[in-house]
């Protein structure tokens, strides 16, 4: 098969990337390739079964049209200081109005118009007053909440969109490796499981998501891709009820704090909030179970709940920050016999480990029922876990009580950026014809930035027609 343009992955980087061509008016015949299915066809078991089943080849959470984070909290994030390291490659003042435009095309699908976070401008300064005491700094991003219900129906918005004006996409099918020709791109192999295809481009962009950051890096081994080991993200769900959170909840929607605790002073952050919202559990490869959190616009819990992150740089001669991390993973995942641990803060205090009659007996019921109780201190590395209990402690002076006894914290929560694709501002890489967008790149965190970088992709490709 030849294409024009042939991209790797739908997720928002992807399908920004071709949305923004044809808004350009470009006559190029594109190619989407997505492992999974279409949105509509894209289903979760456990609604029914109330556990996970561990769906083969793939979860349906992660993988599909739409990528991993429309099946979450549906969030989008609307300041250049969220969402990864894609400002200080095209500059903040780029980023900021790209972010304003990719927003509005969110709002013409139907993304709902009331932006979380605005005004209450004294409240701010009270809860950043405490930050700053707390010796944390605060981020209020404006977000834009579209639900977890409410985001599927936008995408597939897009998805018929794209169809209708001439995107081929193709679902069922993996992308097994690049076509090169020296130092040149000519397009990527592919295949079903049944039968193995090439399909040939004369422009490839690769933006396969978290799911596909290891996948992405084996590549760039294997081809001599320019690219450098990056961060990864070793933390926990923290799971409140919502009368602890009620005043940022109400004031921020969500708080972004980020703290250098000592006495390492790796960098910890708040991330992807949900006030009134579900811990959740998604499947990589590998069987590997890792924790998340939902947020709908209709159906609410008692609880709130976020990731607490602590972000890992190694250098040499370690340069396998994944397979690290996948590690972290596994062990957990092993002494919760492949179910996600949970725990109270309290316990990790006490040195003990949490059981189930315990959880039964608090104010605070989990919203994930088959999370094990457990002692996740047994797997998650002392540096991580010190930096996460200190994190958790100073936030209590910014929401008394959140390092309650009773606060539950899920493990593991993992984030894979880790290979970070060098690329110009025109997002070539040392590869002619070959890009490498979104998550997976490294250069971005979420929904926002990432459909972004599709933006700026689309709007490059289009100038070189």
């Amino acid at each position: 098969m030849k294409r024009d343009v042939v991209i790797v992955g739908a997720g928002p980087a992807g399908i920004f990337t071709a949305l923004e061509m044809l808004r350009r008016g470009s006559k190029q015949k594109i190619m989407i390739v997505e492992k999974g299915q279409a949105v509509e066809n894209r289903r979760c078991p456990k609604a029914k079964v109330g556990h996970c089943v561990n769906c083969k080849p793939y979860c349906h959470i992660t993988t599909g049209f739409s990528g991993a984070g429309a099946f979450s909290d549906g969030k989008l994030s609307l300041s250049y200081e969220v969402g990864g390291d894609l400002p200080s490659l095209i500059g903040e003042d780029v980023a900021q109005d790209l972010i304003d435009y990719a927003d509005k095309i969110y709002l013409e699908f139907g993304a709902d118009t009331h932006v979380e976070g605005l005004g209450n401008s004294e409240k701010v300064k009270e809860i950043r007053t405490r930050a700053i005491q707390a010796g944390l700094k605060l981020v209020d991003c404006p977000i834009r909440h579209m639900g977890t219900e409410k985001a599927q129906g936008i995408y597939l918005a897009i998805e018929q969109y794209l169809q209708n004006n001439g995107v081929e996409i193709l679902f069922g099918y993996e992308c097994t490796n690049l076509l090169l020709d020296g130092n040149v791109c000519r397009g990527v192999c592919i295949s079903d499981g049944k039968a193995d295809l090439t399909v040939e481009a004369n422009r490839t962009v690769i933006a396969t998501g978290r799911r596909g950051a290891d996948w992405l890096e084996k590549i760039c081994a294997e081809h001599n891709i320019a690219h450098q080991p990056g961060t990864v993200d070793i933390g926990v769900r923290v799971e409140v009820r919502n009368e602890i959170m009620e005043t940022v909840n109400e004031t921020l929607y969500e708080s972004k704090l980020i703290g250098y605790p000592r006495p390492f002073k790796n960098k910890v952050r708040t991330f992807c909030q949900n006030p009134g919202g579900f811990v959740s559990q998604e499947n990589y490869d590998n069987d590997l179970a890792v924790v998340n959190g939902h947020s709908y616009k209709e159906l609410k819990s008692n609880n709130t709940n976020l990731a607490i992150l602590c972000s890992h740089n190694f250098n040499q001669p370690f340069n396998q920050p994944i397979e690290y991390a996948q590690k972290v993973g596994e062990l957990t995942n092993m002494l919760g016999a492949g179910h996600i641990l949970v725990q109270r803060f309290g316990d990790i205090l006490d040195g003990k480990r949490t059981w189930q009659k315990e959880l039964a007996q608090s104010n605070l019921r989990p919203t994930l029922p088959d999370a094990v109780a457990g002692d996740i201190t047994a797997a998650m590395p002392y540096r991580a876990m010190i930096n996460i209990i200190n994190f958790i402690q100073a936030v209590d002076h910014v929401v008394p009580g959140f390092a309650s006894y009773e606060t539950l914290l899920y493990s593991p929560e993992l984030k894979f950026y880790s290979n970070r694709v060098r690329m110009d501002t025109d997002l070539n890489t040392n590869v002619e014809g070959l890009h490498c967008l979104g998550d997976s790149s490294g250069w971005t965190r979420g929904l926002m930035m990432a459909s972004v970088m599709g933006v700026l992709m689309g709007r490059k490709i289009v100038e070189k027609e």
